[in-house]
């Protein structure tokens, strides 16, 4: 019997292989731009990107939205799914990290983004936050700033997410733009 393992901390390509940190260049707002919603299958993270897209259309002058999933939330993203994103979207909201290995994946992912020139937001829940760190630690980016919400997610209703989506709205375009006012 052969035995694959799989390591989530390493893309396949090398030139996208952990090295040191680079963050994307920061656009001064979202007016006009293409944002990604990058969701990973875990239960309401569609539900709670699209209610944070459509705050950042209505109340950050977002053009579009670009809805894309993530089919195995605890791998690395894919290069195809990369460069969709890079060729696509101008900035990307990835989520929801409410597990172990997809809070690491998404932050992964979002240092690969970052990399690849992409302004990028990571939502992971508070209950992952040293799972996070330690990928972004594993990156190379140990001051990755992803964002965080309270655990679960998984669990709320539709009018508890809206909620969770408008507290989480300033912190995700700050950490897509230029924007630095203090985050609760």
């Amino acid at each position: 019997m052969t035995m694959t393992i799989i390591d989530p901390t390493i893309s396949s390509a090398p030139s996208r292989r952990a090295g040191r940190a680079h963050r994307a260049p920061r656009p001064s707002g979202l007016d006009g731009l293409r944002v990604g919603l990058l969701e990973n299958t875990k239960r309401n993270a569609a539900v709670i990107l699209d209610a944070l897209g459509r705050g950042l259309v209505e109340q950050h002058g977002a053009a579009s939205l670009v809805r894309r999933t993530k089919k195995q939330f605890a791998l690395p993203l894919s290069d195809e799914l990369l460069d969709d994103l890079r060729a696509n979207c101008d900035v990307v909201v990835i989520g929801v990290g409410d597990c172990g290995s997809c809070s690491a994946a998404a932050v992964a992912d979002g240092i690969a983004l970052e990399a690849a020139g992409v302004p990028t937001a990571v939502i992971c829940t508070d209950a992952f936050e040293a799972t996070s760190r330690a990928m972004a630690d594993i990156k190379g980016d140990p001051d990755y700033p992803f964002v965080l919400t309270a655990h679960p997610v998984a669990n709320l209703s539709r009018p508890e997410i809206d909620v969770r989506a408008g507290e989480l709205l300033d912190a995700a375009v700050q950490r897509v733009t230029l924007r630095r006012e203090a985050v609760a």
